[in-house]
């Protein structure tokens, strides 16, 4: 029993995940947890030959995804473009943003997760668009 205490005390805690809103993402930052709505996902790029076992094929899908505070466009790439069906609810971890021709997009890399979750009560706030809003990268002399 005392064994039990001891190992908790080393083992580092998992920590509970902090869920931000769509319109509180900035550039360059990553590690959000978001709940969205697809709203809409085209495929922009399939590569590869389905015929070859081998060979892997190559997915990627611009999703427009959204919360009750704004929408973001969403790159899913390979698998996770099956999951990004319009109309579904997903809960995405440890999310990133990448910046793409100046403007914000979401993604998740292999370090993250995309689950599918129940249909949310929310109703998705469309005319805030974070991936409209272009950025520029400027250097401060001193």
């Amino acid at each position: 029993m005392a064994t039990d205490a001891a190992e908790s005390a080393t083992k580092p805690g998992l920590r509970k995940p902090v869920f931000v809103k769509v319109e509180n993402l900035k550039p360059g930052t990553n590690g959000h947890t978001v709940t969205v709505k697809v709203l809409s996902s085209n495929t922009v790029l399939q590569k590869g030959r389905s015929t070859s076992q081998n060979l892997r094929q190559t997915r990627i899908a611009e999703c427009l995804i959204g919360d009750e505070t704004g929408t973001i466009l969403f790159t899913a790439r390979n698998d996770q473009v099956d999951l990004m069906k319009p109309g579904t609810t997903v809960i995405l971890r440890n999310a990133k943003i990448d910046m793409f021709k100046g403007s914000m997009r979401l993604a998740v890399d292999k370090w993250g997760r995309i689950e599918v979750t129940e249909p949310a009560s929310f109703v998705v706030k469309e005319d805030n668009n974070l991936s409209l809003v272009e950025y520029e990268l400027v250097n401060v002399e001193e």
